[in-house]
């Protein structure tokens, strides 16, 4: 290793966390940027400390830290270019981004998905970057900005370095270890960077990218590969609009085309370099892509369904079925298109293992507040999504946000800036009856009574309730009706739906420690019944457990999923 002379004797990394049509870094997830930081702080030979936004706000000695000295480079990653709801934590505001920039001695400098503008919020108009948190903003690539800074060079708006990106991957593996939610935390690994189209949806951030490019395979397995060396399990292939695509096959007419022998390649490498990893998923797929390229999107989608771990989701932007917002927006696919695609998935990966989750179902993403909506829009959508229960295909996840304007798309340009227009009582009915009519009977048929989810982290509670998630991509919410010790993953067995989370328990059953809010949860046994297994335990086998109820059939169908073995 070759040091490098830096003025900067130390450097911190504020995580405030990212999401943008390509990647999520709010945790559980730990996007990129960090890591590609870490990576360059480590070949310079300068020591770096890792810490969360939400670590921030708590602990007055690391906002303390964050001012620093002179000698210290800080560096802070934000950005939102979708809108979500967070349940693992607070992406940084701008007030927080303008607090740190004022307050620290050091050179601060803030990269992400903020160089395309700051707004927190679905259905508004991002501000631009120019004047934020005192000019501080990094427009290029922040971790090329930060190899720039140390060596002496101002950032500018540097290329993308492909190759010493893999470097910096591999060098920065090793703050996942910083990272409070370690080991539970899921990696994002970056697989290829702009969109294949030739022509980009009006309101999508991807299009700003300065072309296409794709990482190599070796790339992906190295970084995957010092990851898991250092403790990482849990990983998403993602950081792109379609992975189906990668690794850019040139077709004779010169457009992108699928590779599934490449991809297989790939898997089987990802499995040898990290053979005990718990969680292998993927982020985005165009549906058109997959519906132009039939043959070869399902080969990829059956290696996927093989080699990744159950539960995987393939998010698809499908954004709206109206003809009329498809043609004015450019969007990727057709009401036709989008439902081949779904079916091509549901082939491929309703398959489920040991109890679990579907191996790799369709995730679809709508969007709302577009040029062309109407009355029309929300009825078009919603007779597609009834439609796919109608023909029993399977669904894991259906998104519904409100757009975004960010300065540089064509949406931003048509609109002068403005926010979009939203009929925004017709949205909350058309989410009202979405719960109701299409996810929550969806939801029963992806994750029936008695399905396994495993590695269920305990995140938080709300009054006598644990609330928990797979580290997954999409993970459902699983609400555990009495207090369990957060953090510590378990095995949960589905007893019971909402409109988009379930009702578990801990699996196998502890029959004999089990609260009487937990047995009253299971199907079939109520209140009543729960209250006399609570006064008539413990007990020594299932024959006495039956003995002591009215109607022991009820407890027939999870006889294999009890364990007497405790007190």
């Amino acid at each position: 290793m070759t040091t490098r002379a830096t003025a900067f004797a130390k450097g911190i990394i504020l995580d405030g966390y990212v999401d943008e049509p390509t990647a999520l870094g709010v945790p559980p997830y730990l996007s990129p940027y960090p890591r590609y930081v870490a990576g360059v702080f480590a070949l310079a030979e300068v020591p770096y400390r890792y810490m969360t936004v939400d670590a921030w706000r708590r602990d007055p000695a690391l906002q303390e830290a964050v001012r620093a000295d002179g000698q210290t480079l800080v560096v802070v990653v934000s950005g939102l270019t979708v809108p979500g709801h967070y349940r693992g934590g607070t992406p940084i505001t701008l007030t927080e981004l303008s607090k740190v920039a004022e307050a620290s001695f050091g050179r601060v400098m803030i990269g992400g998905p903020i160089r395309h503008g700051y707004t927190m919020t679905g259905g508004t108009a991002a501000v631009g970057v120019e004047g934020l948190a005192g000019g501080n903003i990094v427009v290029g690539d922040l971790d090329e900005a930060v190899a720039r800074v140390l060596a002496g060079k101002e950032p500018g708006r540097p290329a993308r370095p492909l190759a010493a990106m893999a470097r910096r991957a591999i060098a920065g593996a090793g703050i996942v270890e910083q990272h409070p939610n370690f080991p539970h935390i899921i990696c994002e690994i970056e697989s290829a960077r702009g969109c294949e189209r030739e022509e980009h949806c009006s309101f999508c951030t991807e299009g700003l990218q300065d072309g296409l490019d794709f990482r190599t395979h070796e790339a992906i397995v190295g970084e995957i590969e010092a990851l898991a060396a250092r403790g990482a399990n849990h990983f998403r292939l993602g950081k792109q609009p379609n992975f189906f695509a990668w690794p850019g096959r040139r077709l004779p007419d010169g457009t992108i085309g699928p590779d599934p022998e490449a991809i297989d390649a790939l898997y089987r490498d990802i499995r040898r370099v990290a053979p005990h990893l718990k969680t292998l998923h993927i982020d985005n797929v165009n549906p058109g892509f997959v519906a132009a390229h039939p043959d070869e999107c399902l080969d990829i989608a059956r290696t996927i369904a093989t080699y990744n771990t159950s539960g995987d989701v393939a998010a698809m932007g499908v954004e709206s079925l109206d003809p009329m917002v498809i043609s004015r927006n450019r969007l990727k696919s057709s009401p036709e298109a989008s439902l081949r695609a779904i079916r091509i998935i549901n082939q491929a990966g309703r398959g489920r293992r040991d109890r679990g989750l579907p191996d790799l179902l369709p995730g679809i993403n709508l969007l709302y507040g577009l040029p062309g909506e109407s009355t029309a829009t929300y009825a078009t959508n919603m007779a597609f999504l009834e439609g796919l229960l109608a023909e029993n295909l399977l669904v894991r996840r259906i998104n519904v946000r409100q757009v975004m304007v960010f300065p540089g798309t064509p949406l931003h340009d048509w609109s002068g800036g403005r926010e979009p227009k939203l009929n925004k009582a017709r949205f909350k009915r058309f989410k009202r009856r979405l719960f109701e009519v299409v996810e929550r009977p969806m939801l029963e048929q992806v994750a029936p009574v008695g399905t396994i989810l495993r590695g269920v982290v305990p995140e938080f509670r709300d009054g006598d309730v644990t609330f928990g998630r797979q580290p997954a991509s999409y993970p459902l919410l699983v609400g555990i009706p009495f207090v369990l010790e957060l953090g510590r993953a378990i095995d949960v067995m589905v007893v019971g739906h909402g409109f988009r989370s379930v009702t578990g328990l801990p699996w196998p059953v502890a029959v004999n420690s089990m609260p009487e809010k937990g047995w009253s949860a299971l199907p079939g046994v109520g209140q009543k019944r729960a209250r006399r297994i609570r006064a008539a335990a413990p007990f020594g086998g299932f024959s006495e457990l039956l003995a002591c109820l009215d109607e022991p059939a009820v407890l027939a169908s999870f006889a294999e999923d009890l364990d007497f073995s405790g007190p």
